[in-house]
């Protein structure tokens, strides 16, 4: 099976986040649709703090397996960066690129980690930064969705894209800004989430 998102057969899992997005999509009203998937990231985030559960960690991870990142997408990807809705949808983004291209991060997170070294400390890849070591890492920061603070859930992800934004901008690759702005975006949004200003 393709480890890309975009290539897996998408269906509607036997458990409740199957049905937590039942309705919400193909609704006739925009600013309908866009309030319930507000208050469906809302629920996701912060109901998912109070549990700590592995169960429900683990369902908050493969959530855009089961899901599909399109549906994600059609929730989420118009969603501000400085809300909940646009941090998850950041999030699943970012974790949707790593693993689909894992030798692709890994070489980039490798190349920029010399020059972003704090950077690098805060996204917390093990050394040496392989393929299976930003998998393990992205998945990680998904999970500390339920189980970690959700301020320092954003800023190890923008650690992580930052460190990945100098390895882009060191390699010359032409998309190296747009990460370096999802890093920014992500590290603002933590600073928010202590501030208690993030909904």
């Amino acid at each position: 099976m393709s480890s890309d998102p975009r290539q897996r057969p998408h269906h509607r899992p036997a458990m409740q986040a199957g049905a937590f997005f039942d309705g919400l999509i193909g609704g006739t009203d925009p600013a309908q649709v866009s309030e319930a998937a507000d208050r469906a990231a809302t629920l996701l985030v912060r109901g998912a703090a109070d549990s700590a559960d592995a169960a429900v960690a683990d369902r908050l991870l493969h959530l855009a397996d089961e899901e599909g990142l399109e549906t994600l997408a059609e929730l989420w990807s118009h969603a501000a960066f400085d809300s909940l809705a646009g941090c998850l949808w950041r999030l699943y983004l970012l974790r949707a690129w790593v693993h689909a291209t894992p030798n692709l991060a890994a070489d980039q997170f490798e190349v920029g980690r010399t020059a972003a070294p704090v950077a690098r400390v805060v996204a917390g890849v093990a050394d040496p930064p392989g393929p299976d070591q930003v998998r393990a890492m992205i998945d990680a920061v998904l999970r500390g969705i339920a189980v970690a603070d959700f301020a320092d859930v954003l800023f190890r992800a923008a650690a992580f894209a930052r460190v990945v934004a100098v390895g882009r901008a060191t390699l010359e690759a032409p998309d190296a800004q747009a990460m370096l702005g999802l890093a920014e975006q992500l590290e603002a949004a933590g600073h928010l989430e202590l501030a208690h200003a993030l909904a």
